[in-house]
């Protein structure tokens, strides 16, 4: 019995770990990438829309709030579509 209390003991905290680990790479990859969209709106390298940059903005907020319901929810839905400029 003590064995299989320690197994699940084990298992939980490993699972802690990698939520952690897996979670740090990814916001810190997710942080560089939204400032590289950001180095974007340098004006002496790019050329751009209001309305691209509000498409852009949007994109991010719809994803951002999705995955803030998926915490809530405890529940995935993939985006398939990815991002397009319309």
């Amino acid at each position: 019995m003590m064995y299989i209390i320690l197994k699940i003991i084990h298992y939980m905290k490993d699972k802690k770990g990698t939520f952690i680990k897996l979670a740090k790479a990814r916001v810190s990859k997710t942080i560089k990438s939204i400032n590289l969209i950001g180095n974007l709106s340098n004006k002496s390298h790019y050329q751009y829309t209001e309305d691209q940059v509000t498409q852009i903005t949007t994109a991010l907020e719809k994803e951002l709030k999705s995955m803030k319901e998926k915490f809530k929810k405890n529940t995935a839905k993939k985006n398939v579509d990815g991002f397009e400029f319309r």
